[in-house]
């Protein structure tokens, strides 16, 4: 199994957990910042998820083009 597939799956889950909390409970976020560290973290979490599904979903097709 490819590493990347489990791993994008966990940074996916967590950076939707934590666009979610970003998103409808943002007066969870600590009280000397202003900036809504959940919602920007959620947001690079899930981007990097989804970048590695998508380099894993490209690595088996390409791996299933070269093996017919």
């Amino acid at each position: 199994m490819d590493l990347r597939v489990p791993s994008g799956s966990f940074f996916t889950l967590v950076g939707l957990i934590l666009l979610g909390m970003g998103v409808f409970a943002p007066e969870t976020r600590a009280a000397l910042i202003t900036v809504n560290v959940n919602l920007y973290s959620g947001v690079g979490m899930l981007v990097f998820g989804l970048f590695l599904l998508l380099l894993a979903w490209r690595a088996t097709r390409l791996e299933k083009r070269s093996n017919p």
